[in-house]
């Protein structure tokens, strides 16, 4: 049976446009070029983070170190630019340990990245194209044109048992020989954030398997092909991930990413009618997850596809069949209801059955409930995760283990928000191609991100769903567009082919200051719980009037919670 899944697999072993580099395409809208008369020579400044520098203007920086404060075991961001009048052959560049007195965060604390730029459209108009500061690229060396910036971006990781105070150090850039420097100062707090394995913030952020496979050139689900999605999957554990993407069936959102997902669980029917399933590339993906750091939850999507279509392997025919049926309907039961049965004997087996969720995705009431039905008889102790664009009725949401509401579309609030609490039942909320911001566009500001999961926390909800963490278009290392128009750019992805983005780190910031939030809440005082509740009130819905407001929102948190730090 395993070759007969084999050969099931097979169409997604093709790789079309799949490209491995680095190029920049040009910039369709280069503005004016008088400011680069004015340099004599490269020049090296600090940035701020909560922009997304032109790569051909010449940036507004400073030679002061940023305001740099993080906890012991905090990630924070650091963001510096170098702008060139001249071509440069050859710019690398380095980052000093930092010192405070004999204490010492080693420089290889601090992950270090070129930014690199990316084609992106605007949300109200998909012709409109521009070049975006987006992705992290860890190269160690680079070229640079002439009359272009370079941003660079620092992750400092602070190890959880440094001792507090200022540290400081010095970054060191080599343009052709010449070195420029810039004094950088951190300051580390007393207190503790725990490992992210251990953070509250319900992450999930859907993984594409196929799409790496895909991109690589690799055969899927063979060793080179796991070992190219460690690091992008090491990286989301990083960030708190908790959630394991599993497709049970193929295409089960009718195949609108780039690379459409296929089913990991191969089902056959016999000659006698009898069914048996295939688990091998199941069990190999989510134990090469769990490896990775990503423990928590399985999710399985899904029983209620959107094109309401399932295929087999059919012995009789000696051929793949295909069934199309709703749920609620003789033969969706007849088809699911043994699916289902085995499923939940194969989890168990594993170890996994109190972890896994049957996962469905904006899916028309009426058919959830029958799939409900259908869930009870087989296996009541299934739990059951659900998004939603629609106001769900209360009786529905009930039956949700895991709900996650459209942030323009829906808002559980009050009882229906405590009586969730109270059953320990989880509520996220999700951004997708419908919301302008907050989102985490390739164009979108860069606190967008970070201010989605401090909505989370003042909303009352447990995090945030997004719908694609690395479903890349054909060539997301240049080019961030997806082939529909009815989606902006970077909507099917926070994570390039070899690392991270600056959306993807704001995200991570945003979920430190929800955990920040959370363990301080117990320990202030009457007046401080005020302060606090009067600063995460800018979060709730319709505080947020434009895409500017974010980065001053997330910097007034900021500054309280230093503050109560101490």
């Amino acid at each position: 049976m395993k070759r007969l899944i084999t050969l099931f697999f097979a169409f997604t072993t093709l790789f079309a446009n799949a490209q491995v580099n680095n190029t920049e395409l040009p910039d369709p809208k280069p503005g004016p070029q008088e400011a680069w008369r004015q340099l004599s020579k490269p020049t090296l400044g600090w940035g701020s983070i909560d922009v997304r520098y032109s790569r051909s203007q010449v940036p507004q920086t400073t030679a002061k170190s940023p305001l740099l404060r993080a906890w012991r075991g905090e990630r924070v961001s650091a963001q510096a630019v170098l702008a060139t009048p001249k071509a440069l052959q050859r710019v690398s560049f380095s980052v000093s340990d930092l010192k405070n007195g004999r204490n010492v965060i080693p420089a290889s604390a601090i992950r270090k990245y070129f930014v690199r730029y990316v084609i992106a459209d605007s949300y109200r108009d998909r012709n409109d194209t521009c070049l975006v500061a987006d992705r992290l690229d860890h190269v160690g060396e680079l070229q640079v044109d002439a009359n272009t910036a370079r941003p660079i971006w620092l992750d400092i990781r602070v190890p959880a048992d440094a001792a507090a105070g200022t540290y400081k150090g010095t970054l060191t850039v080599n343009c052709d020989g010449k070195r420029l420097s810039l004094p950088l100062q951190l300051q580390v707090a007393a207190r503790t954030l725990p490992a992210p394995k251990d953070w509250s913030f319900h992450l999930d952020l859907w993984q594409n398997p196929y799409a790496v496979a895909r991109y690589f050139q690799v055969p899927l689900w063979s060793q080179q092909h796991f070992d190219l999605m460690r690091p992008s999957m090491e990286l989301l554990a990083a960030a708190g991930q908790k959630v394991i993407t599993c497709s049970v069936i193929n295409r089960p959102w009718n195949g609108q990413t780039y690379d459409p997902f296929e089913s990991m669980i191969g089902k056959m029917k016999h000659l006698d009618g009898t069914w048996s399933y295939d688990y091998s590339v199941f069990d190999r993906w989510v134990e090469f997850m769990m490896s990775c750091g990503i423990t928590e939850q399985i999710d399985c999507y899904t029983l209620v596809p959107w094109h309401n279509r399932f295929d087999y392997y059919d012995c009789a025919s000696n051929s793949v069949r295909y069934i199309t049926s709703k749920a609620g309907e003789q033969a969706y039961y007849d088809f699911i209801a043994p699916f289902l049965r085995d499923l939940s004997k194969h989890l168990r087996q594993k170890g996994w059955f109190d972890r896994t969720y049957i996962a469905m995705d904006e899916r028309p009431a009426a058919q959830m409930d029958a799939v409900w039905r259908i869930i009870q008889e087989v296996d009541p102790e299934f739990k059951i995760e659900g998004a939603a664009n629609y106001n769900i009725e209360s009786e529905s949401a009930d039956r949700i283990d895991d709900l996650s509401v459209g942030v323009h579309y829906n808002l559980i609030k009050g009882e229906a928000l405590e009586r969730r609490k109270a059953k320990g039942q989880k509520i996220t909320f999700y951004t997708c191609c419908t919301s302008e911001w907050p989102n985490t566009f390739t164009f979108s500001r860069p606190a967008e991100a970070t201010y989605l999961c401090l909505h989370a926390l003042t909303c009352g909800y447990d995090g945030y769903l997004r719908w694609a963490y690395n479903s890349w278009p054909p060539q997301p290392n240049q080019n961030s567009r997806y082939r529909s128009k009815d989606w902006a750019s970077g909507d099917s992805f926070l994570a390039y082919p070899e690392g991270s983005s600056i959306r993807m780190e704001r995200l991570t910031e945003g979920i430190q200051d929800f955990e920040k939030v959370r363990l301080l809440r117990p320990t202030l005082t009457p007046a401080q719980q005020k302060q606090l509740d009067e600063v995460l009130d800018l979060f709730t819905p319709g505080k947020f009037k434009t895409d500017e407001d974010a980065a001053g929102m997330v910097r007034q948190l900021n500054d309280l919670l230093w503050k109560f730090s101490k």
